[in-house]
């Protein structure tokens, strides 16, 4: 039987053409036609070899420029430090109170106002700075139009001498008064305020309002008008134990005087000459210590030692802190300064820098399929100013970077405690270099099609 005829290809015919060389010899064949068979079998495979070649170099080149996907990025937030608490050491005396104005973003609104108080609040004798409030009675009706103003001149009689001999026999403190001494109402108040002078508080009101009576009508009026309901004044020095005040009443009269230009200005004086009597010095022994500015001591024996006393603190805020602040009933002179000493250093050293971030800190990492890597890190040391162990609240914002080349910023990271607000910026640390052409070609699955190039 005769085979069908089956379909030849060029593939066929060279293997053919093959065979029938290797099975004949000599001259079985005729030269044209082997001639013929060798051009063609040449012609294939030159085709099948510029075929391969199409397939080998159409691969390479897609895998040379096929895109990759973008590193992998992984991040976390550092840790957030937390500030040492501070604790305001407590009076052992019978009351106080502080006030601090300038704080109240990182202290709490109602800072400006009482901030911390010991105590019952009730009206306690307050001694001599009884001193204090008359010498604002008398500015209210004679006053001084600037703290340099030395108001009118003041000349002192018999009656007004023999007030130094009746103060010296009742064991109050005194400045001398000679008779026919002149001085200006300015320092007749700084006699008053700066030693502490009884004798002084009763001829100034006296002379001013012409009787006691009136003073004490005018110290009424003056109470009210400022709405001070827990004060009572009896006479102007403070030797009666029935002249009381409330700490937040004392809180608002210091306010009021460190207000004042020309009060402000005398109890902020540690000494001064009085005419005919040489230098006298404040009874404030605190006065330039610990920030302390003002204001009036008072007393009337052990246990009843008083302070009253304006200081500025500089915490390293914007601005320095305005601290009011008032003891009574007290142990003695010097408990009552170490107590006070003491609660200014803590408000003080309560306000700290606290680190939260240094140099080339490690957040985060970048990693590729071809192993090249580099790390999220923050840019620069940061720390925020906070007061005692109050919180601070963190924020990062970390954004894909159009190059991953060391030094190229990927973000910030952002502190906030109360109003303080510190921002550091994030950064690569070394760099994410291209996979090798070798890499490439043994790693297809890991290429994108080019139209993600495009994406």
């Amino acid at each position: 039987m005769t085979a069908p005829d089956q379909p030849v290809d060029e593939l066929s015919d060279f293997a053919e053409l093959m065979a029938h060389e290797q099975e004949f010899s000599g001259d079985r064949i005729d030269p044209v036609v082997r001639r013929r068979r060798r051009r063609r079998a040449l012609l294939i495979t030159a085709v099948c070899l510029v075929a391969l070649l199409a397939v080998t170099g159409g691969y390479v080149g897609w895998a040379l420029t096929a895109p990759t996907a973008a590193p992998s990025v992984t991040t976390r937030a550092p840790q957030v430090p937390v500030g040492d608490a501070v604790t305001v050491p407590t009076h052992t005396a019978a009351a106080s109170a502080i006030s601090i104005t300038g704080a109240d973003a990182y202290l709490g609104e109602g800072a400006s106002g009482t901030w911390s108080a010991t105590g019952t609040g009730e009206p306690l004798p307050i001694a001599s700075i009884t001193k204090l409030i008359t010498a604002l009675v008398i500015l209210d009706a004679a006053p001084l139009t600037s703290a340099d103003d030395p108001g009118p001149t003041i000349t002192f009689g018999k009656a007004d001498h023999d007030l130094y001999d009746e103060y010296y026999v009742r064991g109050a403190t005194i400045a001398p008064m000679p008779t026919g001494a002149s001085m200006s109402l300015r320092d007749a108040l700084a006699a008053m305020l700066i030693p502490s002078a009884s004798n002084y508080a009763e001829a100034l009101s006296s002379r001013i309002f012409g009787s006691q009576s009136a003073f004490l009508g005018a110290t009424r009026d003056w109470l009210v008008s400022h709405g001070l309901t827990g004060t009572t004044i009896t006479e102007p020095t403070g030797l009666s134990p029935r002249n009381t005040s409330t700490p937040a009443d004392l809180l608002a009269i210091a306010k009021l005087a460190a207000a004042h230009p020309a009060i402000a200005k005398i109890v902020a004086t540690p000494a001064i000459s009085i005419p005919g009597a040489g230098p006298v010095y404040t009874t404030n022994s605190l006065l330039g210590t610990a920030g302390i500015t003002g204001l009036k001591t008072g007393n009337l024996g052990a246990g009843t030692h008083n302070l009253l006393y304006t200081a500025t603190l500089d915490v390293g805020a914007t601005d320095p802190l305005s601290v009011t602040g008032v003891v009574l009933g007290g142990y003695s002179h010097e408990s009552v300064n170490a107590t006070v000493v003491a609660a200014l250093d803590s408000i003080r050293s309560g306000f700290h820098q606290v680190p939260v971030a240094t140099e080339g800190q490690k957040i985060g990492a970048i990693s590729t399929p071809w192993g090249s890597a580099a790390e999220i890190v923050i840019g620069e040391s940061a720390s925020i100013l906070t007061w005692s162990d109050t919180p601070i609240e963190l924020t990062m914002d970390i954004e894909t970077p159009p190059t991953y080349r060391d030094g190229t910023v990927v973000g910030s990271i952002t502190w906030t405690a109360g109003p303080d607000i510190v921002t550091a910026p994030v950064t690569i640390s070394g760099s994410i270099d291209p996979p090798s052409e070798w890499w490439r070609l043994t790693h297809p699955s890991e290429l994108g099609s080019p139209l993600d190039a495009g994406d």
